[in-house]
C-alpha cells in the first residue's frame, strides 16, 4: 500500500506507532518496524543513556526504518537531539512543544522531522518553519493534548496544510481507518496496539499486518 508518506520514509504500511514514553522501546519499535511499519522509540523524559540502549537494541532487530520520539519538554532534550544526529536517526517525531530550534540540524542531519500537532494554527507553523509531515493527535490520544477529537482535528488538519497528515487517537477498528484515509489523512499512528478494542481488526504486536491484509 502507497501513500506519500510510505514513499518518503521507505515503509510498507502507513501506520505509524506510538512513541509511548516507558513503554515504545527497542522491542516494540523494533517489531513495528520489522512487520512494515514505522516504529518509534518513545523518549519521554529518559536520559540519554536509556534512549541509545533502545536504538542499539532496535538496530539489532531490523534494518527497517525506525525513529525516536522526542519530548520537547525532557530535562535531557538536548542530550537526546545529540544523540539521535550521533546515531543516523532517520525520523524524529515531537511533541510537548516547538522544535523550531532544531529543525535546521535535523535536516542538516537528514533526519525527517514530524511534530505532533492538537490544533490547525499549530499544523500550519510547523509547515511554515519546515517540518515534512504533521501528526494530528486528538484529544484521545492522551499525553499532550489539546480539545478537539481525533475525527474533528484530522478533517481540518488535511485541509489546512500540503504536507502529509497523519491522525493519531482512539483508532482500533478497520472502518476507522478507512473514514480518516477519506478525510486526506496520509497514514496513522496506532497508539493502542497493546490494548486491543476490536481482536479481528485490531493492529496486533505480533500480528501487525494481519488486519491491513483483511482489507484496508
Amino acid at each position: 500500500m502507497k501513500t506519500r508518506i510510505t514513499e518518503l520514509l521507505n515503509i510498507d504500511y502507513p501506520i505509524f506507532q506510538g512513541g509511548m514514553a516507558w513503554v515504545a522501546d527497542g522491542d516494540l519499535a523494533g517489531a513495528v518496524s520489522k512487520a512494515g511499519g514505522l516504529g518509534i522509540i518513545g523518549g519521554g523524559n529518559a536520559p540519554k543513556e536509556v534512549v541509545k540502549a533502545n536504538i542499539v537494541k532496535i538496530k539489532s532487530l531490523t534494518d527497517k526504518p525506525f525513529g525516536v520520539n522526542i519530548m520537547l519538554l525532557s530535562p535531557f532534550v538536548e542530550d537526546i537531539v545529540d544523540l539521535v544526529i550521533e546515531e543516523g536517526v532517520k525520523v524524529v517525531t515531537t511533541g510537548a512543544g516547538n522544535p523550531s530550534k532544531y529543525m535546521e540540524r535535523f535536516h542538516e542531519a537528514g533526519i525527517t522531522v514530524i511534530p505532533v500537532v492538537p490544533s490547525v494554527a499549530l499544523a500550519k507553523r510547523m509547515e511554515k518553519i519546515g517540518a515534512d509531515a504533521v501528526i494530528a493527535e486528538g484529544m484521545e490520544a492522551g499525553g499532550h493534548i489539546g480539545k478537539l477529537t481525533t475525527m474533528t482535528l484530522v478533517r481540518q488538519v488535511a485541509a489546512a496544510v500540503s504536507i502529509p497528515v497523519m491522525a493519531k487517537g482512539r483508532i482500533g477498528h478497520i472502518t476507522e481507518a478507512r473514514v480518516l484515509e477519506s478525510m486526506g489523512v496520509d497514514y496513522i499512528d496506532e497508539s493502542e496496539v497493546l490494548t486491543p478494542a476490536d481482536e479481528e481488526y485490531h493492529l496486533k504486536k505480533d500480528e501487525f499486518t494481519v488486519p491491513f491484509e483483511k482489507g484496508y
